[in-house]
């Protein structure tokens, strides 16, 4: 039968507790499952002194031979799927098989980028005789990481595996109310026979621990994975330290739904992604234009899948959207649906917390929002669907830019036409057109504008993670 893990933080290959350690909820019911260490400063400086040694052997392993650890620590999660699925539903509340999938594309990010690892290609540009230069691509140093609370497994491993299969080491600070994940990736390494230093997981209070990791001389490159607002905090502290970063931010995705489409179809596929995660998603789509002569048919049908969504406890299999992750999100959800019923909106279903114990809220649409509400311009982060009519796909465009985030958007249309100007015009990082999915592990993911910068995934996925050297060789001195 499934555990909880013990949490404990990994330094130098070795696990290790703390003197102090703050609870670990499940938001199902509210009770104590775990207690997560809170590093301590000695902790950090051993973290970083690991990690200066493991980078040392790390860059200088053969790329085939970090292929080969990578894929069997990815091939050990896999056999640990159960164990990994049910830890990562206790603690986040996602449905089980949500908790599954979530740990294959965890797996798929790190087999992807073991083989790009072996891809890091440099090049020779062609010069006069006696002279060569050569472009190389090495890896940039000790990777200080910072993954968020909403995917426990999938997010550490982006940042994992890009610096690994870069040649780089890694402090990983992830998220304290949903540890598990990245406590399984570590053990998953460790029994692969992955080095001691090269990967290290910390937690505790991120402003004290991204303030510590940031200035210190080991820290080359910053990955962070959360809001705008703190992504802007973390960006501008390593600017004072020359730090290069990788932010991948908030966002506040569009769909636009226009009137080539089967207006029901498209609504019940709508309503079915934005009940994945309960919406606790930077790409979940929230903010959907509907061109006016789909509009009430769209609408109808949205509301009339949103109300048969049932939420309950994860480890039931008939739950199809769980808990939200804290009572943060319940807070926040609220005082949106206030604001926007305040400014005239209309809420056709839920809108309320149900009843506990648990952190549990209902999918909920409001249609008919004002642009000034504060629902069209904060990111919800949970189950809340915004419908307006547009006039025309040129006026849907107009509003999808109409915000600072620009990380995913969504449309759905038949037409070749629409395609082209919807390409063109969109602003955002991940466009996906008569599909809800905004990344895999082969493409590049990450945002434009507000939603940060940088890429994870895809080809370009290992470019942060690494340092352009140009070498210059006389070969006839």
């Amino acid at each position: 039968m499934s555990q909880y893990p013990d949490l404990q933080l990994y330094i130098g290959g070795a696990w290790r507790k703390s003197a102090e350690s703050l609870p670990v909820l499940n938001p199902a019911n509210e009770r104590e499952i775990g207690r997560v260490p809170v590093a301590s400063r000695a902790d950090l400086d051993a973290a970083l002194a690991a990690a200066a040694e493991g980078f040392k052997v790390w860059s200088a392993t053969a790329p085939a031979r970090r292929a080969e650890i990578i894929l069997k620590a990815a091939a050990l999660l896999r056999a640990r799927i159960e164990d990994i699925a049910y830890s990562i539903t206790l603690e986040h509340g996602k449905p089980l098989d949500q908790a599954r999938a979530e740990v294959i594309r965890g797996c798929e990010f790190f087999e992807w980028d073991a083989g790009e690892g072996l891809r890091n290609y440099g090049q020779v540009i062609p010069s006069a005789p006696g002279i060569r230069y050569m472009v190389l691509r090495q890896p940039i140093g000790m990777v200080a990481a910072f993954s968020p609370w909403n995917f426990p497994m999938s997010q550490p491993s982006r940042k994992v595996g890009g610096a690994l299969a870069a040649g780089c080491s890694i402090i990983l600070k992830a998220a304290e109310e949903t540890p598990a994940g990245a406590v399984h990736i570590a053990r998953a390494f460790h029994d692969a026979g992955l080095p001691p230093g090269v990967l290290n997981l910390v937690f505790g209070l991120p402003s004290e621990i991204s303030g510590y990791l940031i200035p210190q001389q080991q820290t080359r490159l910053i990955a962070f994975t959360g809001s705008t607002a703190v992504g802007k905090q973390l960006t501008e502290l390593a600017a004072r330290h020359m730090k290069p970063v990788l932010m991948e931010l908030g966002g506040h995705a569009p769909v636009i739904v226009c009137d080539d489409v089967d207006p029901v179809a498209t609504a019940i596929t709508s309503a079915v992604r934005k009940a994945r995660n309960a919406g606790q998603v930077c790409t979940s789509p929230t903010r959907f234009y509907v061109q006016k002569p789909l509009f009430e048919a769209f609408t109808k049908a949205f509301v009339e899948k949103a109300v048969t969504v049932k939420v309950g406890d994860g480890f039931d299999p008939a739950t199809q959207m769980g808990p939200l992750a804290n009572p943060r999100r319940i807070e926040a959800l609220e005082m949106l649906v206030a604001d926007a019923r305040k400014k005239g909106a209309r809420v056709l279903t839920g809108g309320a917390r149900l009843g506990g114990p648990g952190y549990f809220f209902p999918l909920t649409v409001l249609a008919d929002l004002p642009d000034d509400a504060r629902a069209m311009r904060e990111e919800p982060f949970g189950p809340l669907a915004l419908i307006n009519p547009v006039s025309s796909l040129e006026e849907a465009i107009e509003k999808a830019n109409g915000l600072p985030f620009g990380l995913a958007a969504y449309a759905f249309t038949n037409s070749a036409r629409n395609v082209d100007l919807l390409i063109e015009g969109v602003e955002a990082g991940n466009l996906s057109i008569n599909t809800l999915e905004a990344s895999v592990a082969e493409t590049p993911f990450g945002g434009v504008k507000d939603s940060g910068y940088g890429r994870e995934g895809g080809s370009e996925g290992l470019s942060h993670y690494t340092i352009v050297k140009n070498v210059s060789h006389s070969v006839t001195y």
